[in-house]
């Protein structure tokens, strides 16, 4: 069994402009005006996505070409102020030593390289990058930020108190990236906005309320004694209640509905009554579940006759307890579909032989699962050895071994996904409408990279392809620096069509993209 070389961990998400429209907005000719908003003291809020993060991490040179930095440059030449970010202390990100975080958090994914420091030109699988440095706690009383954004920030945390507390980290109630930058232990992202008396802002938050839930399979996580156990997450619909969530359950419509309003209301008190708020694209169609095929298994003829003897007898076992089957039937061919773990099934363990208990909630999988991207490091791989099998080897991940249930988000959960998804972007539409502000389908956007076209500008085609596509980093979830060029685009595409201003667009072939070996 050769090894099947998928790309291995690689992002938000990415949204652009057709190319009929890139250069409408030329300065050359034109003065450049705010319209009807005042662009002197802008905020950004957010998750991730307007930190700047990318890579597996939040970095400085990430960070530099973070979308509201993009958009900021372009509102200084309508009268704008000064933009301020809190900085990382260097390029690499993540933080060591960090309590309750296991001494690790959010570690940059890099080229691969050989046992030399030779980049592996043949491997796109990145790996991750040692940290660089401590929390560094870079806030305080009378210092602010104008990028607001908070790597993995739900839609309530930017409302909860405490976020930003050191204290609360060894319980993991607070975000190390909050707490570097936080007035104080006792503020929420928001009071520290609002203290700022922003004339605009933007709001982008949403998307980690379904997020965890996506990238994790639909699992949550607990390590105690070196030992990491697995549970199933939840949609918490018509739950109220964020301290009874596990950290990846799906949040409840109404919760981000109320969060995101309590937001736009504290704003407003402060006189912020102008800006842009977008929707949230759905996460199951970004690279990190679109790169791994669910049938990405070659056999030889004897092979797939082998492993279908033994399929056949579970599926017969099945039958015969009126349980449909489970497992398909295999050929000689280079597409046959991975074995996967469906926590939904019926366990039938008890009821097999010892040596095939690992099939109890085993099926193969539909083109309607979706496999996670670091699974693609274990298909066509013996655990035992992290090689490809030798020709006598019964243990082959996804082959024989099924793929363990985080790294399958399977049609029933991608389906409470969608859900959720939906309801987010009804409720932030009904908001934006309501509150007369600027908005952002990213939705659609995301559908549009994902089209056989892509999208074009200035002769360079991005589309939502891992790596190949120019668009999204190493984590496949977040934007490189082009691919936040693009959002900034459509922030300020929605920004002038609201405020009847003229912003430039930026151009995204002038910032970083896909590093290759």
């Amino acid at each position: 069994m050769k090894k099947i070389f998928l790309s291995s961990i690689a992002a938000s998400l990415l949204f652009t402009v057709s190319c009929q429209n890139d250069f409408e907005n030329s300065t050359e000719d034109v003065v450049v005006t705010s319209g009807e908003a005042d662009f002197s003291k802008y905020v950004a809020l957010g998750n991730s996505l307007t930190a700047g993060y990318r890579d597996g991490a939040l970095y400085s040179s990430g960070q530099a070409e973070s979308y509201p930095s993009m958009l900021a440059g372009q509102m200084k030449l309508a009268g704008g102020g000064e933009f301020s970010q809190p900085l990382m202390p260097n390029d690499v990100g993540g933080f060591i030593g960090l309590p309750g975080f296991g001494g690790r958090y959010n570690l940059q994914l890099v080229d691969k390289k050989d046992h030399t420091g030779t980049v592996v030109s043949q491997s796109l699988s990145p790996v991750q990058a040692p940290a660089a440095a401590t929390l560094d706690v870079i806030g305080g009383a009378g210092k602010s930020f104008s990028n607001m954004g908070v790597p993995g920030a739900k839609s309530f945390h930017l409302i909860t108190p405490g976020y930003g507390n050191v204290a609360n980290l060894p319980i993991a109630a607070a975000n190390p990236y909050f707490v570097r930058f936080a007035t104080s232990p006792s503020t929420t992202v928001l009071a520290d906005a609002m203290a700022q008396s922003p004339t605009f802002f933007s709001l982008w938050i949403g998307a980690n309320d379904v997020l965890s839930y996506s990238t994790n399979g639909g699992t949550n996580s607990q390590t105690v004694g070196g030992v990491t156990t697995y549970t199933q997450a939840t949609d918490q619909k018509d739950n109220p209640n964020p301290a009874t969530y596990r950290s990846n359950d799906i949040s409840d419509p109404g919760l981000v509905t109320v969060a995101i309003k309590t937001v736009l209301d504290g704003l407003k008190s402060k006189g912020a009554t102008k800006g842009v708020i977008a929707n949230i694209p759905y996460v199951t169609s970004i690279p990190y579940f679109t790169t791994v095929p669910y049938n990405p298994v070659p056999l030889a003829a004897a092979s797939a006759a082998t492993l279908n003897g033994n399929f056949a007898m579970i599926n017969g076992a099945l039958a015969s307890a009126g349980q449909p089957k489970r497992f398909m039937t295999l050929t000689a061919s280079a597409n046959n579909p991975v074995l996967i773990v469906d926590k939904s099934l019926l366990d039938i363990s008890t009821f097999l032989p010892p040596q095939y208990a690992m099939y109890g909630q085993a099926r193969h999988a539909t083109a309607e699962d979706l496999i996670l991207l670091p699974a693609s490091s274990i298909i066509g791989i013996d655990p035992t050895t992290g090689l490809p099998p030798a020709p006598t080897s019964q243990m082959i991940g996804g082959v024989t071994i099924p793929l363990a249930d985080q790294l399958v988000l399977t049609k029933t959960e991608a389906a409470k996904v969608q859900a959720a998804t939906e309801a987010y972007n009804t409720a932030i539409k009904g908001l934006a409408d309501s509150y007369g502000l600027a908005f952002v389908d990213a939705n659609a956007k995301m559908k549009e990279l994902n089209s056989a076209s892509g999208i074009q500008w200035d002769g360079v085609k991005y589309t939502a392809k891992f790596v190949t596509g120019g668009a999204f980093s190493l984590d496949g979830v977040h934007p490189l620096g082009r691919g936040y060029a693009i959002i900034a685009n459509e922030f300020l595409k929605a920004i002038n069509n609201k405020y009847r201003s003229n912003l430039p667009m930026v151009s995204p072939n002038s910032y970083s993209g896909v590093k290759f070996p």
